[in-house]
């Protein structure tokens, strides 16, 4: 099984490394050629607004669009996540896939990072890590909520889409990263 990961910028790193310890193939995506013959994508963690101008400039977001669009299982964590989303508040969207609104750094800055432990969908005792992290303010019908941490919306499935507010990428738990697999 072959994982595509955005490695562009952010955490992609630790993520390859969760979807080996699974057996499975990571690929890291840095320009168009690489995005072929993948079973899923990963969009990590980082700078959304940095990911999404590389993106654009290295003309990334159509081919990633629509792999999405035609059905590619995807796992956005944190910044991921709001790049799938399709609302954004104070932003622009970016791949626009994920029926979302999403508000951007919504604990703060770096020292507002914390740590959760919860369930997601049927995870659970999932640990969580939140590091300027984003929430999904609001779903349309048909998204699911998998996790709802202090009362905001911090994980959610839509069809082939998985998007998290949270890191799992840096946690030793890999279901999350499994739930993708399963996916594909």
């Amino acid at each position: 099984m072959r994982i595509g990961i955005l490695a562009v910028q952010g955490a992609f790193a630790e993520h390859a490394a969760c979807v080996e310890r699974l057996g499975a193939e990571s690929v890291l995506l840095r320009q168009p050629s690489d995005i072929r013959a993948l079973d899923a994508l990963i969009l990590p963690g980082g700078e959304s607004t940095v990911q999404g101008k590389l993106l654009r400039d290295l003309r990334m977001l159509t081919p990633l669009r629509e792999g999405i669009e035609a059905g590619m299982p995807v796992l956005g964590t944190c910044a991921g996540l709001i790049l799938l989303a399709q609302y954004v508040e104070g932003g622009v969207p970016v791949l626009g896939t994920l029926p979302v609104t999403v508000r951007r750094n919504a604990y703060g800055r770096q020292l507002g990072s914390f740590s959760a432990l919860g369930d997601v969908g049927t995870l659970h005792d999932f640990p969580q890590r939140y590091i300027r992290a984003p929430y999904v303010r609001s779903v349309t019908p048909g998204v699911e909520v998998l996790c709802v941490t202090g009362e905001r919306i911090t994980a959610v499935r839509s069809g082939n889409q998985l998007g998290t507010a949270f890191h799992p990428e840096l946690t030793a738990d890999l279901r999350i990263h499994r739930m993708l697999l399963d996916m594909a």
